[in-house]
């Protein structure tokens, strides 16, 4: 998992609640188990017209937005199904970082998994970042996970919160396997002196 430190880049509003994994990634396109590819169909629904078309007036089709790294969202982002090809979709197109007043638990956590830092404040703060995006491509906004801190186009700076277990896998790029690699001796230790004692197994 690449490790996630600072980030600076596009952030795209999306000031809707309840967006649900359906909506992120629908159900046709879930038949894959490779991370890659998905990007295309982020919020597929919504980016395309009933005839294939892209919709220019979603947000991610529009030219300031196309290369976004970062989401700021409505309440309840990523609710429903817990399908983890939502975030792989989000990271496919290039979201590292969604930012939303609150998340569904599956997704908060799928999302520490894949790389991708959500992050939560209150509506308060939310609204001045989405005013901030509003600004197209001059809608420069940088992360510091370290600090724990998001910084705006215009300098002004909002804290946030983070769990410090999830801040250092992120920091690390640890995913699960990682972090099981990190006590390798201790298992590969285990595993020869099992053999030695337990031979029949």
């Amino acid at each position: 998992m690449e490790p996630f430190k600072q980030l600076s880049g596009v952030a795209a509003p999306l000031p809707m609640i309840n967006v649900d994994t359906d909506m992120i990634i629908p159900k046709q396109f879930l038949k894959t188990i490779k991370r890659t590819g998905l990007g295309a169909a982020l919020f597929h629904e919504m980016r395309t017209t009933p005839d294939g078309r892209e919709n220019p007036d979603f947000v991610l089709n529009k030219p300031a937005y196309k290369k976004a790294h970062i989401l700021i969202a409505g309440a309840n982002f990523g609710c429903g199904s817990s399908r983890e090809h939502a975030p792989w979709a989000l990271l496919d197109f290039g979201i590292r970082c969604v930012i939303a007043p609150s998340f569904a638990d599956i997704f908060f956590n799928n999302c520490f998994k894949n790389g991708i830092l959500p992050i939560v404040l209150p509506q308060a703060e939310i609204d001045k970042l989405l005013d901030d995006a509003g600004r197209g491509a001059n809608a420069i906004v940088s992360i510091d996970l370290e600090k724990q801190e998001i910084r705006g186009p215009d300098g002004g700076c909002i804290k946030f919160d983070v769990d410090p277990f999830r801040k250092q896998c992120l920091l690390n790029g640890w995913d699960d396997i990682g972090l099981t690699l990190q006590n390798e001796a201790k298992i590969s230790s285990f595993e020869a002196a099992r053999k030695t004692q337990m031979p029949w197994l």
